[in-house]
């Protein structure tokens, strides 16, 4: 994707989170990208940057349930209650079939609540969202980034990223998500910027609310 990348201040991009937020409910931020793309980072730093803001990984969502297809969890399960202003306290249906202790757990009357992960904006689930990111870095770099989690942390076996990895890019080559967001984030390491006050965002995009 040749873009033309600007680096912007951490306080400019809280301005275009809160200019989508909704009155009197919790926003949603949909953070997503390829897989070691920087999804994670920029998540962090985003809810970092906002008041009463919580972090949900849908990587939790997708534990032994598939890469794309924990979508009906947070659509039916976890946003109506985040929506409300309630309280989450959630075990995935794999999470008690294979007895995963701890649950999924959001503090209540969230200001703001960033979903991270591969497929967060798929078409199932984008129009609950106040803002869709996508974070696109250049494939040598996240294919670079991969291997010590595969190799080192082992955070996934060698046949199990290969699957992954299938899914992954057969989603991204059908949907094509970073045409249907409204912010493009560098997630790539060339672009020189100050991580503690700056980000690198591309055009601007807005889709219709």
């Amino acid at each position: 994707m040749n873009l033309g990348w600007r680096v912007a201040t951490i306080a400019e991009l809280v301005t275009l989170v809160t200019d989508r937020s909704a009155s009197g409910q919790t926003t949603l931020v949909a953070v997503d990208g390829h897989s070691s793309s920087g999804k994670s980072t920029f998540g962090r730093r985003l809810v970092a940057a906002l008041p009463d803001a919580a972090l949900l990984h849908t990587d939790d969502l997708a534990w032994h349930h598939g890469v794309l297809t924990w979508d009906g969890l947070l659509r039916d399960d976890v946003l109506p209650v985040v929506r409300a202003g309630n309280a989450l306290d959630y075990r995935p249906p794999q999470w008690q079939a294979r007895s995963r202790p701890g649950s999924i757990t959001l503090p209540g009357s969230l200001a703001c609540l960033v979903i991270e992960g591969v497929g967060a904006s798929q078409p199932s689930v984008r129009a609950r969202y106040d803002l869709v990111c996508w974070v696109e870095t250049d494939e040598p770099t996240r294919l670079a980034r991969d291997v010590p989690r595969v190799t080192v942390a082992g955070e996934i076996s060698a046949q199990g990223y290969t699957d992954w990895m299938a899914e992954e890019n057969a989603y991204t080559t059908r949907e094509r998500p970073w045409e249907h967001a409204d912010l493009l984030v560098y997630g790539g390491e060339s672009i020189r910027y100050d991580p503690e006050s700056e980000v690198v965002l591309g055009p601007s995009l807005r889709r219709p609310r």
